[in-house]
């Protein structure tokens, strides 16, 4: 009876042990949709689980993610009691297969270099038992003998010291190697984010089954941004413009194969409306009057970048898309109520190195109209304009563009869908062949006058538009003029060669039309008159 029950007590022991063992799976990531800001990861684990209460480990997800966005789901006869999640990189199932594939280069490399090692010590014993031996006991050896006996040992002693210094340098190789490699390992321990994370959950089973377990989940630790190629051959054909996105993740897992979708929305911003307060009337000192006034302007400032810098709601429209094959004719946009989507169909891999990953998305051909612009006064060259209308139905983001001009790369220009013009104008980039200068004519006689208490000098430029193409070219062309500020100075436009004037900002603009080898000229002339006791320092 007493070995009975101590057989029982090791029995119920054991169903312990293994009741408090926890099952371990692996997640399998299918399917990702990057944000603007942030990442829904979404991944599936199949599991076999006993009847009752278990606990289960599942690895392979993200480094950092936002629990409270953390969706899981089961079988019909599975119930998901509570998950937690874990960052405890010192397990094993937690490091990421690129900390697991160091791991296993380390040994192979620190294994070849023990084996040089070792027979380079051989090689060197060898040679110290050689040297021990070569002396002759005797003198019954010929002189034959003695020379035979002679050459064995240069040639013995040569070979051995050859490999001896041939392995030397195998193993200084073999030890850079291995430390580079544990420089690697060291980089990913100090960086825990470059490994993945660890999901705990409490199950409950009706029955032991093997059941699917779903999981969907935000991380912040995965974006995309925008960017654009402008391509244009000729000045007569439509703009093409290739929309693509630099995708990055550092989620310390690798997406391999993972079906892919790019979202302009932002799950992270607060999605709150505004609600205004009462605005009661302070009295308050001078300085801090302008410390507010001097806040304001830097809170304005904040906000208008991150206005340029946001996603607009809308999506790309369906545009002219082109007949080249390629990546884009596997992308399908989509125009939810605040956001859009695009589906990409080719299966991805992205290294979880938080480098960028060029994913090329559309590629459209939009109608435009080409005309050049320059501003002498502030950049010496003309610009290549293309002139969008209608362009609110595209729904652009904003985002830098490569030009690349009759199949030359020119530079860069950024889209800027955010404008308040009822036209899109992208720059294609400098056209040298319109030749624009400008010049200040000096006149001593007019240049500067005094009228008693009163100082008035007079300025003139002239423009010279030169066209060196082969075909016509409209040139929208702009210059100023200054702008009073105090009532005791006085600006007066004095020549502008029938310009279109903005009297309240000084602005002059110029409709050249100019045709191949012809030269163009326009003149701008004004006075400032103001007390000679004075200096205007950016006159």
């Amino acid at each position: 009876m007493k070995v009975l029950w101590t057989s029982f007590s090791l029995c119920l022991i054991s169903i312990s042990v293994l009741a408090q063992s926890p099952l371990t799976g692996q997640a399998s990531l299918e399917s990702v949709t990057v944000y603007r800001v942030g990442a829904e990861l979404n991944h599936k684990a199949r599991i076999s689980l006993p009847k009752g209460r278990s606990e289960l480990l599942i690895n392979n997800v993200a480094n950092v993610l936002d629990e409270n966005s953390l969706q899981i789901a089961a079988g019909a006869n599975v119930t998901i009691m509570s998950a937690t999640f874990e960052r405890n990189f010192l397990k094993d199932e937690n490091k990421s297969p690129a900390y697991l594939k160091l791991e296993d280069s380390l040994k192979v490399a620190s294994r070849e270099l023990t084996k040089t090692r070792n027979i380079r010590t051989s090689e060197e014993n060898t040679l110290v038992l050689l040297d021990k031996n070569q002396s002759l006991h005797g003198n019954s050896a010929s002189v034959a003998e003695l020379i035979k006996l002679a050459d064995y040992y240069k040639t013995k002693q040569l070979e051995l010291r050859n490999s001896v210094a041939l392995l030397k340098e195998k193993e200084v190789v073999q030890e850079k190697q291995v430390t580079k490699i544990q420089q690697q390992l060291e980089e990913l321990n100090a960086n825990p984010d470059k490994n993945g994370g660890q999901l705990v959950l409490q199950v409950m089973a009706e029955n032991a089954a093997t059941t699917d377990i779903s999981i969907s989940y935000l991380t912040p630790n995965a974006y995309w941004t925008v960017y654009y190629d402008l391509r244009s051959d000729k000045t007569t054909e439509p703009l093409k413009i290739l929309y693509k996105a630099n995708v990055m993740q550092s989620t310390g897992i690798d997406w391999k194969k993972v079906k892919l979708t790019l979202s302009t929305g932002n799950p992270s911003q607060n999605g709150t409306a505004p609600v205004l307060s009462a605005w009661f009337l302070r009295y308050g000192t001078e300085y801090q009057l302008r410390g507010r006034v001097a806040g304001t302007q830097m809170q304005n400032r904040i906000q208008t970048l991150e206005e340029r810098a946001a996603p607009p709601a809308a999506p790309l429209a369906e545009m002219v898309v082109t007949q080249d094959k390629g990546i884009a004719d596997f992308t399908t946009a989509n125009e939810n109520q605040l956001s859009a989507t695009f589906d990409i169909d080719i299966p991805y891999d992205i290294a979880p190195t938080g480098k960028q990953h060029s994913v090329t998305l559309k590629e459209y051909t939009v109608p435009a109209r080409y005309k050049y612009y320059a501003v002498p006064k502030a950049d010496p060259d003309a610009f290549l304009m293309a002139e969008i209308t209608d362009y609110e139905k595209f729904n652009f983001l904003p985002g830098e563009a490569n030009i690349i001009f009759e199949n030359m790369y020119v530079g860069k220009s950024f889209i800027d869908p955010n404008a308040t013009s009822d036209t899109l104008n992208l720059s294609v980039g400098r056209d040298k062949k319109v030749i624009v200068k400008r010049e200040k004519i000096t006149d001593v006689a007019a240049g500067v006058k005094f009228l008693g208490s009163q100082k008035k000098q007079t300025f003139t430029y002239e423009i010279r538009v030169r066209n060196a193409k082969k075909e016509p070219v409209n040139l929208l062309l702009k210059d100023q003029y200054p702008v009073s500020t105090d009532k005791n100075m006085e600006v007066e436009l004095l020549e502008s060669s029938d310009a279109a004037v903005n009297t309240e900002t000084g602005v002059l603009t110029w409709k050249l039309s100019i045709e191949p080898g012809e030269t163009k000229k326009v003149r701008l002339s004004y006075s400032v008159k103001y007390p000679k006791d004075k200096i205007i320092a950016n006159l």
